[in-house]
């Protein structure tokens, strides 16, 4: 599942830093996460960080992109792989 910021969001600034995977970034209004980089802090943390600093609760599961543990463990893994082939570029 990758989570979605709501138009609830009041531009705080607290998760954009907190994203281990750079899912989050500011939108044209709010902040937007990008869903084939959220992989809900699986394989970082056991829960996801914008979701736990959030001051107003506007970081849901996006019901359009619902996605089991292993699905997320292996977007994780291509995400690090990813990571490890641009650092050594």
């Amino acid at each position: 599942m990758a989570l979605i910021i709501t138009d609830e969001c009041i531009n705080c600034d607290v998760c954009e830093p907190e994203c281990p995977n750079e899912a989050i970034y500011l939108g044209q209004e709010i902040y937007e996460i990008d869903p084939d980089k959220c992989t809900e802090c699986v394989g970082h943390f056991d829960e996801p960080q914008c979701v736990q600093v959030c001051p107003v609760a506007c970081i849901p599961v996006n019901p359009q992109r619902v996605e089991d543990r292993e699905t997320l463990w292996q977007k994780y893994r291509r995400l690090q792989l990813e990571m490890r082939q641009s650092a050594s570029s």
